[in-house]
């Protein structure tokens, strides 16, 4: 037999299987299952996809803390420099934090060298700073970007995504990060068309967002009565471009438009 259970050193047997197992604490066992990376607000789904000579990125407005609502009009896409943007899901006060830190990273080096970096340049330097926080997010709070940038070399919009471990992967056509990300990007898979105007890539990038509110709780649609709607932005080689509320309202209407009389959402034609 184990001599430490000869002596517990103590009358009280709770405070031993504390000291050896205090996950069978009941209290202890409700803490631990609820670490505090789950008690932080936690930013949601963010969509882009490329249209004809650039990209937009959209996102929706809520914030949760496990299954509370913590915002209901949070901003989580965010200009980095005159011709990129990026995106936050996970850990929001830390999303918002490497997103400022990283349109200073970005200004700091064209300052320096007299030029901008190149768009891989840019998600590079990103992922880098992803990565430096790989600690933070084995604890629980990670964040995770998706970033867009006009690529002047190729006349269009690219992205990017990432890990908690960095990256950048780059995807094509169109992609989704945060919880409702399978929904949107299923929803994407079926309205997105290449070369499309900004126009429909905007209304398709909202009826994503607008699926993915549907099924996943943490994803927050349009918010008609409070007059909350997603952060559109649109890059092209005229510059980034964030959409007033009066124009994205203006979507907002179409696309509910179209859900009044089909609740599912436009269909992908078979041919």
């Amino acid at each position: 037999m184990n001599s430490l259970f000869i002596d517990t050193g103590s009358s009280s047997f709770t405070e031993f299987l504390g000291a050896h197992a205090p996950n069978l604490l009941p209290t202890r066992a409700q803490t631990l299952a609820a670490p505090v990376g789950e008690q932080i607000p936690h930013a949601t789904t963010i969509v882009a996809a490329t249209c004809e000579g650039g990209v937009v990125m959209a996102g929706d407005r809520r914030a949760t803390s496990g299954n509370i609502i913590s915002q209901r009009d949070i901003e989580k896409v965010f200009r980095t420099d005159d011709y990129s943007c990026m995106g936050i899901a996970g850990t929001a006060s830390l999303g918002i934090e490497v997103a400022r830190l990283y349109r200073v990273e970005l200004e700091h080096y064209e300052k320096r060298e007299g030029r901008s970096l190149s768009t891989e340049g840019k998600a590079h330097r990103l992922a880098t700073m992803i990565r430096e926080n790989l600690a933070m997010a084995m604890q629980g709070l990670a964040v995770v970007p998706l970033f867009a940038a006009y690529d002047p070399a190729r006349d269009g919009g690219r992205i990017f995504s990432y890990d908690v471990g960095g990256g950048p992967y780059e995807q094509f056509g169109y992609h989704s990060i945060g919880s409702g990300s399978i929904f949107a990007r299923g929803s994407l898979k079926k309205l997105y068309r290449e070369n499309s105007s900004a126009q429909d890539v905007v209304l398709a990038c909202l009826h994503a967002l607008y699926d993915a509110a549907d099924d996943d709780s943490a994803t927050g649609g349009p918010d008609v009565t409070r007059r909350i709607w997603p952060v559109v932005s649109v890059i092209t080689a005229d510059g980034f471009r964030r959409l007033p509320d009066d124009e994205v309202a203006e979507f907002v209407e179409s696309m509910l438009e179209t859900r009044m009389t089909a609740p599912e959402g436009p269909t992908a034609p078979l041919r």
